[in-house]
């Protein structure tokens, strides 16, 4: 009886460390996450599905660009969540032809429930940090840039 007891005692161990040491064959890891996150951002921002926008920010979302203007003075131009998602579903991004919707993203670096990615998209480029908010990997802050523009091509006749 304590041989059969002891076989007991060690399958349900053996069962318990195998169950612990599993992941879950459908587990995103937090890069995948987060690269998602970046996705419904600039492909919401494309499309004008602000429902894919909305849950890829954080409410308290600050989205900003330093611009100079032609006096050589400088500001920080910023777009609260509200803004960008209203912007998103006005389908300001359907704007842009698909063929020109560039939408490239790396992840640099995770810590915790901080990250930090890069969106390339058609005219410009947006730095991302993103915190893991209620178990959700969001946007936070977006610094952005635009392209330069390309240079004119001349004709000449």
């Amino acid at each position: 009886m304590r041989q059969i007891l002891l076989l007991f005692v060690i399958v349900l161990f053996a069962s318990v460390v195998q169950a612990q040491t599993q992941t879950k064959p459908d587990a995103k890891s937090d890069a995948e996450l987060i690269k998602q996150a970046a996705l419904d951002y600039i492909e919401g921002w494309y499309e004008g599905d602000a429902t894919r926008m909305e849950r890829a920010l954080h409410p308290d979302l600050a989205k900003r660009i330093v611009q100079r203007d032609e006096k050589g003075r400088y500001s920080l131009r910023q777009m609260s969540a509200m803004g960008l998602v209203q912007a998103t579903r006005a389908a300001e991004g359907k704007e842009i032809p698909k063929e020109k919707q560039q939408k490239d993203v790396t992840v640099f670096d995770i810590f915790g429930n901080a990250a930090s990615a890069k969106v390339i998209a058609s005219d410009w480029i947006d730095y991302l940090h993103l915190a893991k908010w209620r178990g959700r990997w969001v946007i936070v802050n977006v610094l952005w840039e635009n392209k330069p523009a390309p240079p004119a091509t001349s004709t000449t006749n």
